[in-house]
């Protein structure tokens, strides 16, 4: 079942801007639509419609950064016919609008990226702590030093903003707090420092991984350590949706409150709260 699977994400990926079923997906692969949904979910993590959308929104990324066309032209070009919809769906996953997204090279250009921590919502809540480590060909891709986010997210999918999330400075170690109770995944992305905004936002080629078991945040486990490998994704993996750079910029991720990372231990400021 995992090779129809693969198969079936395969297909997928290579047809985000057709219209398609899930039944075109099973026929393709060979199974019920019912028995190859539920083994696509339980293998990759979400269900087909939603790793079609991913990719349809990944594909509305690149065109917006790398063409003057409409957003209603996007919209159509990446299998959308409701503007109203895709414009939707497509902040519910990346964090920022269409026209925010476009607009964000230029808002980067005046505030880069720099390390943080982007707290949880509940003040004194559980934590999580852990180290990330790249593959040769990973750190062979990227050139140089990484700039490496690592968030929680409800799903193993990394789309609108993280519960907590960072942006690791020259240490490998992670620290994610004020973490509301609940049942969350350690997903982890490495970009190209030394690359323009544009290349950040949509890389050519996505780095990224994930712990292998979710954390489960209680009143009576709050803290909790996991460790994570980042390996080149394969052009058929749910890519990273959620727009990165802003939530580490000053500026760019607009009213969302961040805190600056202090690896000497001292106390945190935080902004806005």
């Amino acid at each position: 079942m995992r090779q129809a699977v693969v198969e079936a994400a395969r297909f997928l990926a290579g047809r985000c801007g057709e219209p398609i079923t899930l039944c075109d997906v099973a026929d393709h692969v060979g199974y019920s639509p019912f028995h190859l949904s539920r083994a696509f979910e339980r293998q990759l993590g979400l269900p087909p419609g939603q790793f079609l959308a991913a990719h349809r929104f990944q594909r509305a990324k690149r065109l917006l950064l790398s063409t003057d066309e409409r957003v209603i032209d996007v919209c159509h070009a990446v299998g959308f016919s409701s503007v109203g919809t895709f414009t939707a769906r497509f902040t519910a996953a990346v964090g920022q609008s269409p026209v925010r997204f476009r607009r964000l090279p230029e808002a980067l250009a005046d505030a880069p990226p720099e390390p943080v921590i982007v707290p949880g919502a509940a003040r004194d809540g559980g934590i999580v702590t852990g180290s990330v480590r790249l593959t040769p060909a990973a750190l062979a891709l990227l050139g140089g030093t990484p700039s490496v986010y690592v968030g929680l997210f409800p799903r193993r999918t990394a789309r609108g903003f993280p519960v907590s999330g960072t942006l690791l400075g020259e240490t490998s170690d992670f620290l994610l707090m004020d973490v509301p109770a609940g049942t969350y995944w350690v997903l982890a992305s490495a970009l190209p420092a030394r690359a323009g905004a544009q290349a950040q936002l949509v890389p050519g080629q996505a780095v990224s991984g994930a712990a292998r078991e979710p954390v489960r945040v209680t009143r009576e486990s709050p803290a909790h350590h996991r460790e994570v490998w980042l390996d080149v994704a394969r052009e058929w993996d749910a890519p990273v949706l959620v727009a990165l750079p802003p939530l580490a910029s000053a500026t760019a991720g607009g009213a969302r409150a961040i805190r600056p990372r202090e690896p000497s231990g001292k106390e945190y400021f935080l902004a806005g709260r």
